[in-house]
């Protein structure tokens, strides 16, 4: 069941990473620039830092099998320090300066709620990895992506 769960969480993140390439600034023709923002410090690191690292390990996986579209996933990791305005601060970054295709991160709702107005300004694309308490909609989140990711497992696993 986990290796099927691995097999899927990574032909999803392929196909955002696909979906949201194009029309993106590349870091070079052959890579694409996806951020990773998590606490990586501070009281959530705990918490966070494995989240980092299970993105980074996913991304070299697909790396090592040719890459989304040919192109090879470059990760640009951003701490937000468990301080809410730094994660806005730090989505900007990755936004503007970085020029990232996409983002995974922002662990809690306050993390995300601090987030996503840079991510409606630069018409970004976050990937929320919980739960959420459901009180706002964008079409730059993509929300509860674990939550979706286990229910097309158990769906799978089940037929």
């Amino acid at each position: 069941m986990i290796k099927s769960l691995n097999k899927f969480s990574k032909m999803l993140a392929c196909s955002a990473l696909a979906t949201a390439s194009f029309g993106i600034a590349q870091a070079a023709d052959d890579t694409v620039k996806v951020g990773v923002l998590h606490s990586l410090s501070g009281t959530m690191a705990i918490s966070e830092t494995s989240l980092r690292d299970v993105l980074l390990f996913t991304f070299d996986e697909i790396n090592a099998n040719g890459g989304v579209l040919g192109k090879q996933i470059e990760a640009v990791v951003a701490d937000g320090a468990s301080d809410w305005p730094v994660f806005a601060e730090k989505a900007e970054q990755l936004l503007a300066k970085d020029k990232v295709a996409a983002t995974f991160g922002c662990w809690t709702s306050v993390s995300r709620k601090f987030a996503l107005p840079v991510y409606e300004k630069y018409n970004g694309l976050l990937f929320y990895p919980v739960q959420y308490e459901g009180e706002e909609e964008s079409p730059n989140i993509i929300y509860r992506l674990l939550w979706i990711i286990c229910s097309l497992k158990v769906t799978r696993s089940s037929t």
